[in-house]
């Protein structure tokens, strides 16, 4: 993956995908001075199984059109996929994955961008 932008940008982009494909409750994260391993997280609530894949594609195609890749994904799942975008990670939950893992709740600490 070669990134041309920089991670607001980058974020901004992640956003404007998710938020064209009505998803819920979208959080980013900066865990920057909350970890000394992870960046940022953008976190977001698709309502079904083919939402949380219609979240995926449009985040990908949105950034594939800025010419940047996912260094990994994992999913899609029934509850949860993982773009990784190197600095920014994007989790797409069902509500139910959401609440049970709570990562809002577990990154208290980590500014809301």
């Amino acid at each position: 993956m070669t990134q041309t932008l920089s991670a607001q940008a980058l974020i901004a982009e992640i956003r404007a995908a998710l938020e064209d494909k009505k998803a819920e409750k979208v959080v980013a994260l900066d865990l920057r001075e909350a970890s000394d391993s992870l960046d940022y997280f953008v976190i977001a609530t698709g309502t079904s199984q083919p939402h949380l894949q219609a979240l995926e594609r449009a985040v990908r195609e949105r950034l594939e059109g800025e010419g940047i890749r996912a260094n990994k994904v994992e999913g899609p799942s029934p509850r949860w996929v993982l773009l990784d975008y190197g600095e920014v990670l994007v989790h797409l939950m069902s509500p139910e994955a959401r609440d049970y893992y709570d990562l809002e709740g577990f990154w208290a600490d980590a500014k809301r961008i």
